[in-house]
Order: C-alpha cells, then sequence, then structure tokens
C-alpha cells in the first residue's frame, strides 16, 4: 500500500470516529488514483463520498453587524436632582428678569425705585441667569442625548423613569473613542436572555473607561435590575450585505482566509478538482461567516475543508511506489 493510500485510510478512520458505524469504507484500489496536482486536488466521485467532502452554494445575506458593550445601569435619581437643579435655576433666572424689569419701569416712573435697587436686580438677574447655564450645561455634559429630545418625548421618557417602568444604562465600547454613526438597535443580555433596548444617543461624559458611551432605554426590564448592575449589550449596526458561509468552510494560513471550490476537471466526467479561493471576513454570525470573494453560484466546500487540506501537506502527495 502507497504512502497516500494510507494517508486516506486514516482520515476515513477519523471520520468513522466522529460519524459512528455509518461511515464510509475506503477500498486501497480507490484512494491509490487520487492524485494531488500543483493546481488543486483532483477526487473522484468515489474518493469524495468515501473521505466526506459536502458541497454548497454561498446563502446571499444581509446581517446587522455587531459591536459588543458593557452596559451599566444607571442611577436615576442623579437624573431627577439634575432636571431638579435646571428646573429651580430656570425658575429664578425668570423671576430675577422679571424683578428688574419692574424695577426699571418703578425707576423710570419715580415710582420710588432707587438706582441702587435697580442695580442689586440686575445683580442678582446675572447671577440666577449663571447658575441656570451651569446647571443646563450639566444636564447637557450628563445626559445630552435627553436635552436633545424634544420636551414632550423627554416628559414622556422621565415619567416613564421615574416610574420604575423603564430603566436608563450606559453601554461603552472598549477601545472606541468615537461612533461613525449610531446603532440601529441594543440587545441587553440578561442572564442570557436578551432584551431589546433602545438607542437614545451618545453620551458627552466619559467614564473611568475612557471609552465613547452611549445612551440605552429599556422598558419593561427583568425584576431585579438595578442601579449599578453591569450586563453586556450588544449594539447592532446597519446591516451589512456578504455571502453567508458556514464556519468549517472557511480555513487559514498565513495569507489569511479561505475556502476551497469545487471545479468539474477536465481528465474526466467523475472527478472535480479543488481549488483555494481567498476571502475576507466581513461578520461573524452564529455557526457561519459573512464573507466576500465568491460568488452565490460557487460550489464551496462545506463539510470535508479538512481532509482537503491534509491532501496538500506534503505528506499526502501520492507515492510512486508501495512498501
Amino acid at each position: 500500500m502507497s504512502k497516500y493510500s494510507r494517508l486516506i485510510l486514516q482520515l476515513v478512520f477519523c471520520t468513522a470516529l466522529v460519524n459512528g458505524p455509518s461511515a464510509v469504507a475506503v477500498d486501497d484500489d480507490v484512494v491509490a488514483d487520487a492524485p494531488h496536482e500543483a493546481n488543486g486536488t483532483t477526487l473522484t466521485t468515489q474518493q469524495r463520498r468515501a473521505v466526506g467532502i459536502v458541497v454548497a452554494h454561498p446563502l446571499v445575506a444581509k446581517i446587522p453587524d455587531r459591536i459588543e458593550s458593557l452596559g451599566l445601569v444607571l442611577d436615576t435619581t442623579t437624573l431627577v436632582s439634575d432636571i431638579g437643579d435646571m428646573s429651580a435655576a430656570g425658575i429664578a433666572a425668570t423671576s430675577a428678569k422679571a424683578e428688574v424689569a419692574r424695577l426699571r419701569g418703578l425707576y423710570e416712573g419715580g415710582a420710588g425705585a432707587s438706582v441702587k435697587m435697580l442695580e442689586a436686580a440686575k445683580a442678582e438677574e446675572a447671577r440666577t441667569l449663571a447658575q441656570s447655564r451651569f446647571a443646563e450645561a450639566r444636564f447637557t455634559q450628563h445626559w445630552g442625548p435627553l436635552a436633545a429630545m424634544p420636551e414632550s418625548k423627554r416628559q414622556k421618557l422621565l415619567r416613564a423613569v421615574a416610574g420604575g417602568r423603564s430603566i436608563l444604562l450606559r453601554a461603552d465600547v472598549p477601545g472606541r473613542h468615537s461612533l461613525g454613526s449610531l446603532p440601529d438597535t441594543a440587545q441587553v443580555d440578561v442572564d442570557g436572555v436578551p432584551v431589546p433596548g433602545r438607542v437614545l444617543g451618545v453620551m458627552r461624559q466619559a467614564d473611568e473607561t475612557q471609552s465613547v458611551g452611549l445612551l440605552i432605554g429599556v422598558e419593561n426590564a427583568p425584576a431585579g435590575l438595578g442601579p449599578g448592575a453591569r450586563v453586556p449589550i450588544a449594539l447592532m449596526m446597519a446591516k451589512r450585505p456578504g455571502l453567508l458561509l458556514p464556519r468549517d468552510a472557511v480555513l487559514y494560513d498565513e495569507h489569511g482566509a479561505y475556502v476551497f471550490k469545487q471545479l468539474t476537471d477536465k481528465s474526466g466526467p467523475d472527478r472535480s478538482r479543488y481549488l483555494r479561493l481567498k476571502v475576507t471576513l466581513l461578520l461573524g454570525y452564529g455557526d457561519g461567516w459573512l464573507v466576500s470573494g465568491v460568488d452565490d453560484d460557487d460550489d464551496i466546500v462545506v463539510g470535508g475543508a479538512g481532509v482537503l487540506w491534509s491532501l496538500e501537506l506534503p505528506g499526502g502527495q501520492m507515492a510512486d511506489d508501495d512498501d
């Protein structure tokens, strides 16, 4: 028996261990005829079946890009406090402005208001206006997405948060300081259960991670998910087009990722040739990869790619003489 024949038998034996008694046995005369060429590996139909080669067309797909992040449930009492400070400062500034207008009218009408009283009122107006602007700036820095909301939507969200019907989370993306575009949706992982979240916008203030943060709103959150809890969050970006292949179809070498493409060999109608085809990995999705570099009508090896890789090794080349 040649070295090549022994290699094929070993591969089939390994397949039998994995797949059980139904694995196909290979005859020495069959495997001895399988040539390995510089431009690919050629196998007959019987040899393909023996070593478990399976081909399929890639699936055209559009899959949302996914960014993994870490979320922190925020203490909304800070939000209530910031809103209260901003409202109080705004009311005080409005009242001081009205007092200046009243005293100016009295002074100009000679009704007993002195210059000193008017100047004191103007100083108070300036102080309260500065406090109001500071409170607004602090609210915008802490809760930028809420500050940018229309008043009606913000009040609706605040009522839901105050009533315990919604929670707010900060989702940090490690290693990123900016995002080109906002994610479409968010999925909060609560004990393995995906809970949908709404992306409200980018937080203006960095935390200890120094990463870009997003404000996420979650309605009807699971009980017990309270302030300070840290949970994984998947940020779902815009859908990315490509072709979907199972992970077992994709192999790697020093040049990057590749797959095996099946072609009809010119040496006979029952022979198929397998060539490497370089692909670009776009996105992992479940048990597959979204890739580019293949066509949707290509015959791609989705089962047995490891066997073809083994046949390309020096030990897999056909020997000219038997032992």
